[in-house]
């Protein structure tokens, strides 16, 4: 009987060994003696990951020692015109059939019941949204009433019975790759008066309902849903639509999120991507605080596999150009030589509020917008108690540029200093960032917006947008 049991054990063993990593035949007609590649969705990147060479017979295998973390790849044409999906989760050992000519209904599979029910589900869809489709089309163009009835009718039978399907799916297949991605597409259906508000307490509730519910039955830690085409957009959408416009509102959300994420090294890694592009260059000025968080928290003293020293370089420095100028912090004063050669700080101009102009004296967009600020000041500012600040950067141009705009435009009543490369420099050779660095320069001109105090209140605007700020700020 020990012996029996040893066999057993033994062959067990090796059964267990020949499926590690994965391996994944591909017959891929009519292609022949050709590379063929196998990628995987990553947000809105293919990241190709394998390749293999079709023999005469249009078969090739994809093959690695290592199994693949779940989700949708895609087998790459040898061309890389096209492409077209297949599952991969725990069973990583199994055949694919494809023939370009009967590609559009779907490969077949052996030894593959992710991808079999993955086929099904497409091909359900796609006859279910032929129908929607047409009859879509047919309401459009109806302009009778009883048509219409029925056709909307008509509609949300159909729509009723693609969530049951996607429903039934749900609770027949737990734990498998489809269900996680069913969950994820979902959205939480509002009913009574919450689908039809008619005050702001039922809006507010709706709004409440909706975003707590709006995850269910979805996990950060499933790196398979990194590897899909709609997980970011569900993403975005939460975070435009659904997070309010603040610093506070959003680093709770991402922290949340990477809370659960950490235990999957993909998912991780998939959104400390996401957010650090997202927040990198910033498209409110209050997101500085998001970048600053990101770096501190998930960069300062961590390390990943996934990142150069280039990529950590980049997160290093613009992290360190937005620590400095932190919206409602204190700007960082400037002291440089006006046009006499005497120097002149920032701090040390009295005002209510201070509009601080980086600018180029060889930037044809500087010299159209510095005018522009000219006339806010001679119309509305300098009455308010503002001032102008100007600092010109030198780059190709001299002094005599900046002397010669600065009179040709009668630019007289500001206060303009010069930050020559020299200046420059000499405050990077001593290991102090420059005043670039320190206001995050990185195009020509940067306008700033201080108060009294010199916080920082405004960054980065466009001239008219100072005036909308210092209207509300007036008020």
């Amino acid at each position: 009987m020990k012996k029996v049991l040893s066999v057993v054990f033994f062959l067990t063993a090796l059964a267990a060994a020949a499926q590690t990593g994965y391996s994944i035949k591909i017959a891929f007609k009519p292609f022949k003696n050709q590379y063929i590649y196998l990628g995987h969705y990553f947000g809105k990147t293919y990241p190709i990951i394998d390749s293999a060479k079709l023999n005469d017979k249009s078969e090739a295998v994809f093959k690695g020692t290592k199994p693949l973390p779940g989700g949708i790849y895609l087998v790459g044409y040898p061309n890389k015109s096209g492409f077209f999906e297949i599952l991969i989760d725990k069973d990583q050992h199994f055949s694919v059939m494809a023939d370009t000519a009967t590609i559009a209904k779907g490969a077949k599979f052996e030894r593959s019941p992710d991808n079999d029910m993955f086929v099904q589900y497409q091909q359900y869809m796609g006859n279910k949204g032929r129908v929607i489709g047409t009859l879509q089309r047919n309401l459009k163009e109806t302009a009778n009433k009883a048509d219409s009835a029925t056709i909307t009718d008509q509609l949300i039978k159909l729509d009723k019975e693609v969530t049951d399907y996607r429903e039934n799916l749900i609770k027949k297949h737990p734990g498998t790759i489809l269900t996680a991605m069913l969950m994820c597409m979902r959205e939480p259906q509002l009913t009574g008066k919450l689908k039809n508000p008619t005050n702001k307490a039922d809006s507010t509730e709706a709004y409440v309902y909706f975003k707590n519910h709006f995850w269910d039955g979805m996990s950060f830690w499933d790196g398979r849903l990194a590897y899909t085409p709609f997980f970011e957009d569900k993403l975005d959408k939460y975070f435009n639509q659904l997070v309010l416009p603040q610093p506070d509102s959003v680093i709770k959300e991402i922290d949340a999120m990477l809370s659960y994420a950490t235990i999957n090294e993909e998912m991780n890694r998939f959104l400390l991507v996401k957010f650090v592009n997202r927040y990198l260059n910033q498209k409110y000025m209050w997101e500085d605080a998001v970048f600053v968080h990101l770096f501190e928290k998930y960069f300062a003293n961590k390390n990943y596999d996934w990142l150069n020293d280039k990529g950590r370089k980049i997160i290093t420095d613009r992290a360190y150009s937005l620590m400095a100028n932190l919206m409602g912090t204190s700007a960082s004063d400037i002291e440089l030589p006006d046009s006499t050669g005497k120097m002149v700080s920032l701090y040390a101009q009295e005002a209510d509020f201070t509009v601080v102009a980086f600018w180029d004296p060889t930037c044809g967009h500087c010299k159209e917008v510095l005018p522009k600020l000219d006339s806010f000041y001679l119309a509305k500012w300098k009455a308010q108690g503002i001032k102008l600040f100007a600092v010109a950067k030198e780059t190709d141009g001299t002094k005599k540029d900046w002397l010669n705009f600065i009179n040709s435009s009668h630019l007289n009543e500001w206060t303009h200093v010069y930050y020559s490369k020299a200046d420059d420099k000499s405050r990077t050779d001593a290991g102090i960032p420059g005043y670039a660095q320190l206001y995050d320069v990185q195009t020509f001109p940067t306008l700033y917006l201080l108060d009294k105090e010199k916080r920082i209140i405004a960054k980065k605007l466009a001239y008219d947008q100072i005036e909308e700020v210092l209207k509300i700020k007036l008020k």
